[in-house]
């Protein structure tokens, strides 16, 4: 993974991390946080976009197993598929030749990985 896109991950894994784990009563999302990723009416398609793709990861990703290969993996397929949705946004309103060409790399590997993960889930009958 290239260096810009290694930073994106990470950034969008940290925010994935916010998730309590099993059984311990917390929230499993922080609702100022939350709040913040609520497309506002001012906000610009991109932005909407953007927030509407980190708001999604947030909430879609599931419970954690206990499991370690099991959590990575499901966790990172949520990950991954925000991080496709960013740069979809990015394509459909970026203008920085860099940042678009960067947001196609993303696409293409970011796809190849959520078909390995789904492969190794359906392996594991998960």
């Amino acid at each position: 993974m290239k260096p810009a896109a290694t930073i994106l991950g990470l950034t969008l894994l940290a925010a994935c991390s916010q998730q309590p784990a099993p059984g311990n009563g917390a929230q499993p999302h922080d609702a100022m946080a939350h709040d913040a990723m609520a497309p506002g009416a001012t906000d610009s398609a991109a932005t909407r976009g953007y927030k509407q793709s980190m708001a999604a990861m947030m909430t879609k990703a599931p419970p954690y197993t206990g499991d370690a290969d099991v959590d990575f993996m499901q966790q990172m397929r949520v990950h991954h598929a925000a991080a496709v949705a960013m740069a979809r946004t990015e394509l459909a309103h970026g203008k920085d030749p860099e940042a678009r060409t960067l947001a196609q790399a993303v696409i293409d590997t970011q796809q190849e990985e959520i078909e390995q993960i789904d492969r190794w889930l359906e392996a594991k009958g998960r």
